[in-house]
């Protein structure tokens, strides 16, 4: 009986219509090198057959009596490998902007609570072939290939241990493995409702404080109007809101667009090696502030501020030894988007980042999920939407980045290559643009995840990739050998995470104190 922690169980409660709370991956596969083009029977086939190694996949949740508890993973008895799975077939339009259209409707759709929360699209009839053909090589067979839209839902994984998964589902070899029948399977027991209980009232009595926050789900309609009343009367933080406004911090609708733009590992690393005692990451980093910045100046926003990022971390090799959940920390990071210079602006990343604590010692998201337990976070987060603080305020941060290292070997399923991967992440209320940046075989892909009714124009963040990598390159050649001191940021005070959680918990305590009286 796993039952899901503070963090898993927020990404739960935090879904809406108009936010579903999945991680996406778009998988492209050239099917060439196969002698014959991979069916979809042969890949649910093969899909079965690697059931066992990620064991959430047959799991789904069960709620606690009365809502007392956060629920908890049980094998499903009712599993079918049929229910998570589709097959598209590619029409006349079967290039990649075509793909990427399809993936952005089929990822706005939230997972079904009533199973395990993964969903995997087979489409099929894909033309993978964009490379240049000599006039002795066979034509290729433009309808070759073949791709997989994953939806995986964070409650159950961090883009770190989804990019494991998809490992483990994956082959390292370009000789196909025999698919081998499955041993049978027998979903465990689930957990009565009074083991259940059992377990709720143990956990209570350590931490009694959950009471009134598992409380505030059964009462939530009446607490609802009081909190909206308390909060209006309330100074908020306004440290708080330390980012600035940007084009990106908008409520959002349930419309999403996927983007993506490769290029060569080589030149991020050419550009590190001589800008010098910066790491690859602040590199990834300066490029999406680079993109962002061009894209604000070609909307005319000010750029007088600059734009903040949030960068969750993995915590993995310091924390749980789990395959699945979240075992992730989150880094609040000044861009330096109003540093003209490109390179020195990765330099001043590489400052802000060293100076953060966090950057030293990880500060474990669960902390925040302990400081504002996730059924009042989730209860927040919608008053935060109707009372349109998105438009009222500053935002704590503008735009999540996160750049995860994928295998620089070859990928296969069945034979088929891995040619390239898009991964996507949740949007929520006045975020409307996340960007992941993920490497695999030598190349690093930018990833896009925007709502196009508060992202207009999205195209361009693509477009911009190439002249902003140039332009990095040659500010780079011509970068001093140090930083002037007078450039260097203030190293004192930079903690911005934990002066924000400690902001959090100071007015938590007071809004408590004065719902009290």
């Amino acid at each position: 009986m796993r039952q899901l922690s503070e963090l898993d169980a927020s990404f739960l409660y935090l879904e809406s219509d108009t936010a579903p709370m999945h991680i996406g991956g778009i998988y492209i596969f050239d099917g060439q090198d196969r002698q014959a083009p991979l069916s979809f029977s042969t890949f649910v086939a093969y899909l079965r057959s690697r059931l066992h190694v990620v064991p959430f996949f047959r799991e789904k949740l069960q709620q606690v009596p009365f809502r007392l508890g956060h629920p908890y993973w049980v094998d499903d008895a009712d599993f079918s490998i049929e229910r998570h799975l589709a097959y598209v077939k590619m029409g006349a339009r079967n290039d990649q902007d075509s793909l990427l259209a399809l993936a952005s409707r089929i990822l706005q759709e939230p997972l079904k609570r009533d199973r395990p929360l993964w969903h995997i699209t087979f489409v099929d009839g894909l033309n993978t072939h964009t490379g240049e053909r000599t006039a002795d090589s066979p034509p290729p067979d433009e309808g070759a290939g073949f791709a997989l839209i994953v939806r995986l839902h964070h409650a159950a994984i961090d883009a770190f241990s989804g990019e494991e998964i998809m490992g483990k589902l994956l082959e390292y070899s370009p000789h196909p493995d025999s698919i081998k029948p499955p041993q049978p399977w027998r979903p465990r027991p689930a957990p009565t409702d009074q083991r259940a209980l059992m377990h709720v009232g143990a956990n209570l009595l350590r931490k009694p404080f959950r009471i009134a926050s598992l409380a505030s789900t059964a009462v939530q309609a009446t607490t609802r109007g009081m909190i909206q009343k308390q909060l209006r009367r309330l100074p908020l933080p306004l440290p708080l809101f330390s980012a600035p406004n940007s084009p990106f911090n908008r409520q959002i609708t349930s419309n999403r667009r996927v983007l993506g733009k490769s290029l060569p590992l080589s030149r991020l690393k050419s550009i590190k090696a001589s800008i010098g005692d910066v790491t690859l990451n602040d590199v990834v980093l300066g490029l999406c502030a680079e993109i962002l910045r061009r894209y604000m100046e070609e909307h005319n926003i000010s750029l007088d501020r600059s734009l903040v990022a949030m960068t969750p971390v993995s915590v993995r090799s310091k924390s749980l030894r789990r395959p699945t959940g979240n075992q992730m920390s989150a880094m609040l990071l000044d861009l330096a988007t109003n540093e003209r210079c490109p390179a020195t602006r990765i330099r001043r990343i590489h400052w802000n980042a060293v100076a953060s604590e966090p950057y030293q010692e990880a500060i474990a998201a669960d902390r925040l999920t302990e400081l504002v337990p996730s059924t009042m976070l989730a209860l927040s987060a919608r008053l935060y939407t109707e009372l349109q603080l998105a438009q009222r305020y500053q935002p704590v941060f503008n735009v999540p980045i996160t750049n995860v290292p994928g295998p620089q070997v070859p990928l296969y399923l069945q034979g088929a290559k891995l040619t390239h991967q898009y991964n996507t992440a949740p949007l929520f209320d006045s975020m409307g643009l996340v960007v992941v940046a993920v490497s695999y075989e030598g190349r690093l892909t930018l990833n896009f995840t925007l709502c196009p009714d508060v992202v207009p124009d999205g195209q361009r963040l693509i477009e911009l990739v190439e002249p902003s990598l140039e332009s990095i390159e040659e500010a780079a050649n011509e970068l001093p050998a140090e930083m002037p001191e007078e450039l260097e940021p203030n190293k004192h005070g930079s903690t911005l995470l934990d002066d924000t959680l400690n902001m959090i918990e100071g007015a938590i305590r007071k809004s408590v104190g004065r719902l009290r009286r």
